[in-house]
């Protein structure tokens, strides 16, 4: 389609995904039929990916204020968390799911950029960046080719930008064939005096555009992710953004210096829907402030950097590295001379008005008028509330064998060696984890990612999870369990949890039986958050996560991805996660129910994941959570670890040998109540929730027990750590002996080799 200004048609408009009702209510707040250009623009901005039109009811249910939040959920470009000494934490993670589907390297590569954006345009320097990646079987020559390109991207996008990549997960299921998961967050600190709001304020002041010019990539890139993918998704290739990192890099600092002028009044990433968005975004924000503003700007002031380009092209760019700045009136070219020290483009192209509309000009001729906040949620965007319908999962139970002679040793290291728990080592060492210096330990060696704060005691830790499998089974408990890893991963580096951010990647809303995973998961994370008192700062949904396997329509298993980050009030109280000194008493902490259902095991051996999730107790979590912190804050604690994909056994293992340098072993004696391999199975490999081990000098065992009761915390001494034998015995018979150099061999490139990348 030529993008010209064409005669506005319902038909039209349906093209543009725009349902005859929503053509109409366009036409009415109009008092006119759109323009072309207008039509483009509401197109965007009431798509799924922008106005959220299919879940902000739902969204709204969450805890959004609250805590330690120095502003609400949505509120802003990013997340922002008070921690003390006038410093706070910006964060948010955001997907860029369909883009890497179609171009993995460029489509991972600029949702590292977005993310950061969305982070200095707070005021806030970058200081991390995690991932959490989905993909289908490791089998398939397409999916080692979307692994490939995603992990590239990330790694040279964020390495080249100078930010470090700490932490992530990446997980590998069938439904995820071709509709990969790309999900991308960033951290950044700032002081409070220093943060910028995302608004439009001051009636006449100047309207900036900064950054890279303007191109035709990226048009429509906002529809795109708020459809299904299908063969025909490789010809939306013009759909993804392409990004550089150098180039942001210079726009980082040129911003940051900016901002410090004292002169910028409004900053606002151009994200999806590029010019659209930001322009709208920040008048609706300003209205809502002061009952009155607006935004008119010219587009033959925008820099482009193809020939020819239109009205409707230029708003629908999603061109990278730029960004609208409201600027001080009569202060403006001050912020110009910052941008042209750093040789980044900075243009004025339009002002602040009071009259409550966007106002689009080109060539002269007005070709877009329409009241701001009618493009927005809480204005005249769409609210749908779909139906839900419950639908069980058709998996069937599974029967565990009750066999004496099961081989627990072949089956132990066969689960370490799958790609779902071995190591991904050579994911995270294509990324930079140490620049900056901030970066406390290396990946792998605390539960959680933690970034000292240089200038004080204060180090920030992160995370993200989520099992799906969970989710798909039972949504509600999935969600529960996706905030609670999170969180226990964060206590057990001894840090406190304070907020998340959250990635909902979920298939077609219109399913009924899709949109009760989305409402019933967003439920469940809700309970999660209230009780853990760790409020929602915002985040990204993405639906529409769907693709053919087999000619059959198939939806991802639903994702609703968990950003979280705590606060270690002193460094000194990090506490690692593998095994660090010989001799050391090792302790369980809680003890719940086991069960199979929803485990890696049963997957493996079973051939089935059951028929439900583990259960999870909210209240029994919290506790968990506080003792962790507690003994972390007394110094009681060699290591913690908490017991998650693969249950008990990997726990144990990755404890071992994580710390490559100096692996430790274990000699563990489980106590059952009955000895038969059913039972058995379920102590080594039951990823039952509410579980830590830890590992504590002998002398400190009492102490630590005691703790445990206080808190009411079921614990016991389970073993200790030696040289590097790797054993396991139950009820005093031995059914695991192993060593760490096994273990090791397992666990360390068995990625590699189900990629095929041991063959290039």
């Amino acid at each position: 389609m030529k993008h010209t200004e064409l005669d506005v048609t319902p038909a039209l408009a349906e093209e543009h995904g725009l349902n005859a009702e929503e053509y109409g209510k366009i036409c009415t707040i109009l008092g006119r039929t759109p323009s072309f250009t207008e039509l483009g623009i509401f197109s965007v901005m009431w798509s799924e990916h922008c106005s959220y039109k299919n879940s902000i009811a739902v969204l709204k249910t969450l805890p959004r204020e609250g805590g330690a939040l120095l502003t609400s959920a949505g509120e802003e470009n990013a997340g922002l968390v008070d921690i003390g000494d006038n410093l706070a934490v910006a964060f948010k993670i955001e997907s860029h799911n369909h883009p890497s589907a179609v171009e993995p390297y460029q489509g991972a590569a600029t949702g590292v950029g977005g993310i950061h954006r969305d982070i200095f345009t707070m005021g806030a320097r970058p200081v991390a960046s995690l991932n959490s990646l989905r993909f289908g079987s490791p089998k398939d020559p397409h999916v080692r080719y979307l692994v490939d390109g995603v992990v590239r991207g990330i790694g040279d996008y964020g390495n080249s930008f100078g930010v470090p990549t700490v932490g992530g997960e990446i997980y590998f299921e069938e439904g995820y064939t071709g509709n990969p998961l790309v999900n991308a967050m960033s951290v950044g600190i700032v002081e409070h005096h220093k943060t910028v709001s995302a608004t439009a304020l001051g009636e006449g002041n100047p309207v900036l555009i900064v950054g890279s010019s303007t191109g035709r990539d990226g048009i429509h890139g906002a529809t795109f992710a708020s459809e299904d993918l299908s063969e025909a998704s490789e010809d939306k290739r013009p759909s993804v953004q392409v990004g550089d990192p150098f180039a942001e890099k210079l726009l980082l600092e040129a911003t940051l210096e900016a901002i410090a002028t004292g002169y910028v009044v409004g900053l606002q990433d151009m994200g999806a829907a590029g010019i659209t968005s930001s322009t709208s975004e920040m008048s609706a924000r300003g209205i809502e402030k002061t009952g009155s503003g607006g935004i008119e700007i010219d587009l033959d002031l925008v820099p482009i950097r193809e020939a020819g380009m239109s009205a409707y092209e230029i708003m629908l760019s999603e061109s990278q590295e730029r960004m609208l700045i409201v600027a001080a009136k009569g202060f403006e070219e001050k912020i110009i001379e910052v941008y042209r020290k750093w040789d980044v483009l900075a243009v004025e192209i339009g002002r602040v008005t009071s009259d409550n509309l966007l106002r689009i000009t080109h060539n002269g001729s007005i070709v877009a008028e329409i009241p701001a906040e009618s493009l927005v949620l809480g204005g005249g965007a769409p609210v749908y509330i779909r139906e839900a319908v419950e639908k069980k999962p058709d998996t069937p139970a599974a029967k565990l064998v009750d066999d004496k002679n099961l081989d627990f040793k072949k089956a132990s290291l066969e689960l370490l060696a799958r790609p779902n728990i071995a190591s991904k080592q050579w994911v995270y060492r294509q990324y930079d984890s140490m620049v900056q210096t901030n970066t406390v330990t290396p990946v792998g060696h605390t539960d959680a990612a933690v970034i000292r704060i240089k200038g004080t005691k204060k180090a920030i830790a992160m995370k993200t999870d989520c099992n799906a499998r969970y989710v798909y089974l039972n949504p509600s408990r999935g969600g529960k369990i996706a905030v609670a890893e999170c969180a226990r991963n964060i206590a057990c580096s001894g840090a406190k949890p304070l907020a998340i951010t959250n990635c909902l990647n979920f298939g077609n809303p219109y399913k009924p039986e899709v949109y009760f995973q989305f409402k019933t998961s967003v439920e469940g994370m809700g309970e999660a958050c209230r009780v853990f008192n760790t409020p929602v700062t915002g985040g990204n949904v993405s639906f529409y996560n769907e693709s053919s396997i087999g000619g059959v329509r198939t939806a991802i298993y639903p994702t609703p991805t968990i950003g979280m980050i705590g606060l270690l009030d002193d460094i000194d109280n990090l506490v690692g996660s593998t095994f660090t000194h010989k001799g050391d008493a090792i302790l369980l902490l809680g003890e719940p129910e086991l069960t199979l259902d929803g485990s890696e095991y049963l997957v493996m051996q079973y051939e089935t994941p059951g028929q439900d999730a583990p259960a999870v107790n909210l209240e029994h979590e919290k506790n968990l959570q506080d003792l962790l912190v507690a003994l972390a804050a007394e110094k009681l604690v060699h290591s913690a670890h908490d017991i998650s994909d693969g249950g008990l056994f990997v726990a144990l293992a990755e404890k071992a040998i994580m710390n490559e340098e100096a692996p430790l072993g274990f000699s563990v004696d489980l106590e059952v109540s009955e000895k038969d391999a059913c039972c058995i199975q379920r102590a080594l490999f039951s990823e039952a929730q509410e579980r830590v081990l830890l590992s504590i000098a002998p002398d400190k065992a009492k102490e630590v027990i005691s703790e445990a009761v206080k808190y009411n915390v079921p614990v016991r001494v389970i073993g200790k750590v030696v040289e590097k034998d790797a054993t396991i015995a139950v009820n005093g018979q031995k059914m695991i002996n192993l060593t760490t150099k096994d273990l090791a061999g397992a666990y360390y490139h068995s990625l590699e080799h189900a990629l095929h990348l041991d063959e290039l």
